[in-house]
């Protein structure tokens, strides 16, 4: 319901980001673009001081914790959820309380709705029937957002992971595991075991450690 730039005398839409990763940063490069009003919330300093730097201090940049988020969602025309970690379930950092207290009309874009999300009025929809309302506040669930631009998306992870497919190949799966310990830190599930101790801990299990089990 607001322009993301304004005009002339109307401020211009306030856009609220949750996560300084990468799909974060580009929600505030393209909000910025549009000439919004950018706030990004992260609980790395350093991540937020890269924002500060790339940014040249043109988005305003806080930590994440629940006064700041709180705050920061009473205000926001645009909440974007930009929240990932690694092998888990994305932590419920908005609550139905300040979803609540949100304006009508705002607008909720939930990345991290393929790791549960992290709003907690957010659940998966689909192309055909994007958005839904609750309390007023629209919000968007469509899971999967790169398969929106399948050729690029394709092309990029092709990008990213080709290395690691060339070395597996090469060297057998237990060898590169062995040898390259960011492929370690990628594998959940071995000979039938939880390895990744964020897969183990959505599971309620304990997690095994790798080295156990690589033989």
């Amino acid at each position: 319901m607001a322009a993301a730039s304004g005009v002339p005398g109307v401020p211009p839409g306030n856009v609220a980001i949750i996560g300084a990763g990468v799909v974060g940063v580009n929600a505030a490069r393209m909000a910025m673009g549009l000439g919004a009003d950018v706030s990004i919330l992260d609980v790395n300093v350093d991540r937020l001081r890269h924002v500060d730097d790339l940014f040249r201090g043109q988005v305003v940049t806080l930590m994440s914790n629940s006064f700041n988020i709180e705050q920061v969602v009473r205000r926001a025309d645009l909440l974007i959820g930009a929240v990932l970690l690694a092998g888990a379930r994305a932590p419920v950092l908005v609550t139905k309380e300040m979803v609540s207290q949100m304006k009508e009309g705002a607008v909720i874009v939930d990345i991290a709705v393929d790791q549960g999300g992290c709003v907690a009025t957010i659940h998966p929809t689909t192309l055909l029937d994007p958005v839904y309302l609750v309390g007023g506040v629209v919000h968007y669930g469509v899971a999967n957002m790169p398969a929106l631009v399948p050729r690029t998306s394709t092309f990029a992870l092709a990008n990213a992971t080709l290395p690691y497919v060339i070395e597996l190949a090469a060297r057998g799966a237990v060898a590169a595991v062995r040898a390259n310990p960011a492929l370690a830190k990628g594998v959940n599930v071995w000979v039938g075991k939880v390895v990744h101790p964020g897969v183990a801990d959505s599971l309620r299990e304990p997690p095994t450690p790798l080295a156990a089990v690589l033989g």
